[in-house]
C-alpha cells in the first residue's frame, strides 16, 4: 500500500480513538444565571471570584484551590488546616474593590472559576468577559441561604466530591430542620425585632432584601431596617435607629459593642437596657456575615440561642465543635473556644 494512503488510513483511525476522547473530556453545566457552561469532566485546579465562593471551595475540597481570594490573617489561619491556610493570594474578581486582573487567572491555570452569591445581569456579563478573554469556564453559583444544601450538593458535583458534599449538605439540612422546630410554636408577633450594626460606628446596616441579612429570615427574626425599604447595605442615622427600638442589637464590631453599652445616645433603646447586645465570633469567617457565604450555617444554632433562650436546647459549644471540626476539619481546644465565644452571649 502507498505510504500516503498507509498515512490516511492511520490518520483517519486515529480520529476514532481521539474525538470521541476529547468530547467526552468535556460536559455541559446550566449555572444559576441560566449559562451553558462547558467544563472539564475532571476538575483539580479552581480559582474562587470572590469570598463567599473562597468558603465554599475551602469546605469542600481545600485541595483543588489555587489560592485564596484574601490571604488569611494570622488570627484566621489558626481556625483553618494546613497546609491550606497558606495558599497564596489571588484577589478578587467580583464585588465591591475587586482586585484581581486577567493575567492573574491566567497565570493561575485554574480547569474553572466559580463565583458564588447573589446572580445577575452583571454578574453573569462579567462571567462572559472574563470566560471570552481567559477561555477557563466560569459558572455562576446561587449562594441564598436558604440553599446551603443544595448548593453544597451542587458544588460539590462539579468538583467530583459528592460524597464530601452529601456529608455537609446533610449537616445544614438537620441543622436547619432542628431550628424551625425549635421555634415553629412562636407567633409572627413575638418574634425578636433585631438591629444588625456593621462598623466601629454601627450605622451600616442591611435593608430588606439584603444578602448580608437573609440569615435573620431563615431564623424567623425580624429585620428592624426593612422598614427603611430594600437594597443592600446602606448607612441609617442615630435616629432611625433610636425609632426601630429593636429588641437586640447584633454586630461583628467589638469596638461598636462596647460604645453601644456606655455611649448615652443607645441607652434608651430596649436591647441596650435588656443587655441584648451580642457580637457574632468571626474566625475564620464570620458567623452572621462576612462574607455572605455557607459560613453563616453556624449562625442558625448561635442565633437559636441568644434570640430563643430556652428553645432547643442543647450545648453551644459542642455545637461550634462539631461544626469546626466538619467544615473547616480543625479540632477546637477549651480555650479556642473560649475565645470564640467570647462577649457572643451579650452584655
Amino acid at each position: 500500500m502507498p505510504l500516503f494512503r498507509l498515512l490516511l488510513v492511520a490518520f483517519f483511525a486515529l480520529q476514532l480513538v481521539v474525538v470521541p476522547a476529547v468530547a467526552e473530556a468535556a460536559r455541559q453545566f446550566v449555572d444559576a444565571a441560566g449559562r451553558s457552561v462547558e467544563i472539564p469532566d475532571r476538575i483539580e485546579r479552581v480559582l474562587a471570584a470572590g469570598p463567599p465562593a473562597s468558603v465554599l471551595l475551602y469546605v469542600l475540597s481545600p485541595e483543588k484551590m489555587v489560592g485564596w481570594v484574601r490571604s488569611p490573617s494570622a488570627a484566621e489561619k489558626e481556625f483553618l488546616a494546613a497546609p491550606y491556610r497558606d495558599l497564596p493570594e489571588t484577589g478578587r474578581l467580583t464585588g465591591r474593590g475587586n482586585t484581581a486582573n486577567i493575567e492573574m487567572v491566567l497565570s493561575m491555570k485554574p480547569d474553572i472559576i466559580i463565583d458564588v452569591g447573589s446572580v445577575d445581569a452583571t454578574y453573569a456579563s462579567l462571567a462572559d468577559r472574563v470566560q471570552e478573554q481567559t477561555g477557563i469556564p466560569y459558572v455562576l453559583i446561587d449562594g441564598a441561604f436558604a440553599r446551603t444544601p443544595e448548593t453544597l450538593r451542587e458544588v460539590a458535583g462539579l468538583l467530583g466530591v459528592g460524597t464530601r458534599g452529601e456529608e455537609l449538605a446533610s449537616y445544614a439540612e438537620r441543622t436547619m430542620d432542628w431550628q424551625k422546630q425549635a421555634v415553629a410554636g412562636i407567633p409572627d408577633a413575638e418574634r425578636p425585632r433585631v438591629y444588625y450594626g456593621r462598623g466601629p460606628d454601627g450605622l451600616e446596616t442591611g435593608a430588606a432584601g439584603s444578602i448580608n441579612m437573609e440569615i435573620l429570615d431563615v431564623v424567623g427574626a425580624r429585620n428592624v431596617a426593612a422598614l427603611s425599604g430594600s437594597g443592600g447595605l446602606s448607612n441609617v442615622s442615630i435616629e432611625q435607629v433610636l425609632g426601630w427600638d429593636p429588641d437586640v442589637i447584633l454586630t461583628l464590631n467589638p469596638d461598636f459593642q462596647k460604645s453601644v453599652m456606655t455611649d448615652p445616645t443607645w441607652a434608651n433603646l430596649r436591647a441596650v437596657k435588656e443587655g441584648r447586645v451580642y457580637r457574632a465570633p468571626t474566625l475564620p469567617y464570620g458567623w452572621f456575615d462576612s462574607p455572605p457565604g455557607v459560613n453563616r450555617l453556624m449562625a442558625v444554632t448561635w442565633l437559636t440561642a441568644i434570640l430563643y433562650p430556652g428553645k432547643g436546647e442543647f450545648d453551644l459549644r459542642e455545637r461550634t465543635r462539631e461544626f469546626y471540626r466538619l467544615f473547616y476539619q480543625v479540632d477546637l481546644s477549651q480555650e479556642q473556644l473560649d475565645r470564640l465565644l467570647a462577649e457572643s452571649m451579650g452584655r
